[in-house]
């Protein structure tokens, strides 16, 4: 599925939300690759190792359409932090896991601060985005 055709099959009522990320994510990190990936809008497509020997691929951020909310998906740490959890205190409108931005609609956080969310992840890359045992390759 291309990605065109992912954002063709978002919800209706969520569309309009998906594309004003996606030409933010697109404008911001116009050098990150735009892919799908296990049902997720991704850019910066990457390959990891654990010290384990697993393997596994991931995008540096990603952005689908839930059922009840947005999930923007940054998958960067910076000095041991999830970067997301970094922006806790200037997004009060959304939800915020380790690696994980979760709004109701684009209305409810401030697309400034997702913007510069964006623009260190595509700075920094996934580098130690999953600890240390956890190699980009």
């Amino acid at each position: 599925m291309s990605p065109e055709e992912y954002l063709d099959t978002v919800d209706e009522k969520r569309r309009a939300d998906m594309l004003a990320l996606d030409a933010m994510i697109r404008e911001t990190a116009p050098g990150l690759e735009r892919v799908v990936q296990r049902g997720i809008l991704g850019y910066g497509p990457f390959r990891y190792r654990y010290a384990t020997g697993r393997e596994g691929e991931a995008t540096l951020i990603g952005l689908a359409a839930q059922k009840r909310h947005l999930s923007l998906y940054v998958l960067c740490a910076i000095d041991g932090r999830y970067l997301a959890e970094t922006y806790a205190d200037r997004l009060p409108g959304a939800s915020i896991g380790k690696s994980c931005v979760r709004f109701t609609s684009l209305a409810k956080v401030d697309r400034e601060v997702l913007r510069e969310l964006v623009a260190t992840a595509a700075a920094h890359g996934p580098q130690d985005a999953a600890g240390p045992d956890r190699a980009r390759t």
